[in-house]
């Protein structure tokens, strides 16, 4: 039976738990496939920092009441997507995507995209599945704690609206 998914817009009250999916979903995708200078610049406390600082830019998905997964977008750029590890196989991951990409189209956008390390092979999958299209790799330029820090991704699109 499918989860229950709730989407709504993220208030501050959330930002604890969106920190919490986010530090660990960052983990199990980038270890190993970043450059270490990101790895270092990614302490546990900067995502709670950043979740905090990006509330108005994310949405977040509740099964029975509880956070289980959030999207941040940016005019264009479906830039966070994560599950809780408990949630993942739920249907809340095709729900997130499904809001970010209605986000793009609201904001007056035709085409949505998003980077992705090419080491994470079940994100790349997730996102062919749901009809992302891998434009090929790029030098993506992250915040670090000393200014931007290249990484290799693969952009993925999609038209949207």
């Amino acid at each position: 039976m499918p989860t229950s998914v709730v989407l709504r817009p993220a208030t501050p009250d959330d930002a604890d738990a969106v920190a919490e999916i986010w530090y660990h979903g960052w983990r199990d995708g980038h270890l190993g496939n970043v450059p270490d200078a990101l790895v270092r610049a990614r302490t546990r406390e900067s995502f709670w920092d950043r979740a905090g600082e990006r509330v108005a830019d994310t949405a977040v998905a509740l099964v029975e009441g509880e956070v289980a997964g959030f999207v941040m977008v940016v005019a264009d750029e479906v830039e966070q997507v994560y599950v809780s590890p408990a949630h993942r196989g739920s249907g809340v991951a095709p729900a997130l995507l499904a809001e970010a990409e209605r986000l793009v189209s609201a904001g007056g956008h035709s085409r949505a995209w998003l980077a992705v390390v090419p080491g994470n092979a079940r994100a790349r999958r997730f996102y062919e599945r749901c009809g992302w299209v891998d434009e090929g790799r790029f030098a993506h330029q992250p915040p670090g704690t000393d200014g931007e820090i290249t990484v290799a991704c693969q952009r993925y699109a999609k038209a949207v609206g």
